[in-house]
C-alpha cells in the first residue's frame, strides 16, 4: 500500500485466515464434555455476492465454483435480511462440517472473492434440551478468531453463556479478545 492509497483513503484487502478452522473438532470435544453441547449438523459460509470482475449471481453458479454435485441435499443457499450470501452444510460430522466449509473459503479466495467473505457459523446444541442453551461458533475469517453467540430469543442473546462457553474453550480455539467484534447475527440460518 502506497501513499496515494492511504492520501485516497484506499485500503489493503486482508485475506481471510482459514488455518484456525481446523481446531473446532478438538473444541468440539471440550463442549460435549464441559457443557454437554454437540453440533447441530448445521454450519454456515457468509459473503458478500456483490458485483463487478468476480461475480457469482445463481446458487448454479456457486455449486459448480464449489464443485458441489446436483444430489447434494446437503447444501442450502439462503440470502439473509441484509441481503448477505449463506452456504449452508448440513452433516451430523463435525469434521466434515470443517473441512466443507474450508474448502468453500480456499475456493472462494483462490477465484477472488476472499475480501467479501465475512465469516463462518457452527452450530451447537444441547444433548438433553433445553440444557443451558445453544451456541454458534462465529468464526471471523479476517481475524482468525472465533467468538460464541447464544440467542436465545427475538433479539436478546445470553451473554453470561457465551463468556462460559469462551471460558471452557480459550484454550482450545483462538477466541477474539475484542468483545466489541462479538456482534449478534440475527436470524442466522445455522441452528
Amino acid at each position: 500500500m502506497g501513499l496515494r492509497d492511504t492520501l485516497f483513503g484506499r485500503t489493503k484487502q486482508v485475506a481471510p485466515k482459514l488455518d484456525s478452522l481446523f481446531a473446532l473438532p478438538t473444541a468440539a470435544l471440550t463442549l460435549a464434555s464441559e457443557l454437554d453441547l454437540v453440533t447441530s449438523g448445521q454450519a454456515g459460509l457468509c459473503f458478500k455476492a456483490g458485483s463487478g470482475e468476480a461475480s457469482i449471481t445463481t446458487d448454479d453458479d456457486v455449486k459448480q465454483l464449489l464443485n458441489f454435485d446436483e444430489a447434494a441435499a446437503d447444501v442450502t443457499f439462503t440470502t439473509d435480511g441484509f441481503g448477505f450470501r449463506w452456504i449452508v452444510i448440513h452433516d451430523q460430522d463435525i469434521t466434515t462440517l470443517v473441512t466443507r466449509i474450508h474448502g468453500a473459503n480456499s475456493t472462494l479466495v483462490d477465484n477472488g472473492f476472499g475480501p467479501r467473505l465475512l465469516c463462518a457459523v457452527f452450530g451447537f446444541v444441547p444433548t438433553n434440551p433445553p440444557g443451558d442453551g445453544s451456541v454458534r461458533l462465529v468464526y471471523l475469517l479476517k481475524q482468525g478468531t472465533f467468538y460464541p453467540f447464544s440467542p436465545t430469543g427475538a433479539q436478546q442473546r445470553d451473554n453470561e453463556f457465551e463468556l462460559r462457553v469462551r471460558s471452557f474453550l480459550d484454550k482450545d480455539l483462538p477466541i477474539e479478545p475484542d468483545l466489541s467484534r462479538w456482534m449478534a447475527l440475527w436470524d442466522v440460518p445455522v441452528t
